[in-house]
């Protein structure tokens, strides 16, 4: 129900919400971490690593969907995983890190030959 006066809403909503923070907050973890597990955020977040580690590229939507549909190292030809943690067959762009006026993406490689790239 709408109140016309907008102090009087803002009264109603500090209440509900002094009355209701648990729930909220739970909601809100909730949400958060099924968020989190879409698609959309990430590629978001792994386009963001990208770009803060220096990567440049004319076309990320294309780069990054390369990037998911690789599944084997450029050079040593292992299968590729996703991990949390680095092992040695971990998903990396390579990139070259003295290119830094134009795109500079090399290849998708396992995280053993990007360490012996460097």
């Amino acid at each position: 129900m709408p109140y016309k006066d907008p102090e009087i809403a803002k009264q109603k909503q500090k209440q509900y919400y002094e009355k209701n923070k648990e729930k909220i907050k739970e909601q809100q973890k909730e949400y958060q971490k099924e968020y989190k597990k879409t698609p959309q955020r990430i590629k978001t977040y792994r386009l963001s690593q990208w770009k803060s580690r220096g990567v440049i590229c004319d076309n990320f939507d294309a780069l990054y969907d390369h990037y998911t549909k690789t599944s084997y190292c450029d050079f040593c030809r292992c299968e590729l995983t996703i991990d949390k943690n680095n092992t040695a067959n971990t998903k990396c762009l390579d990139h070259d890190h003295t290119i830094t006026d134009r795109p500079n993406f090399r290849n998708i490689l396992c995280n053993a030959c990007n360490v012996k790239r460097k």
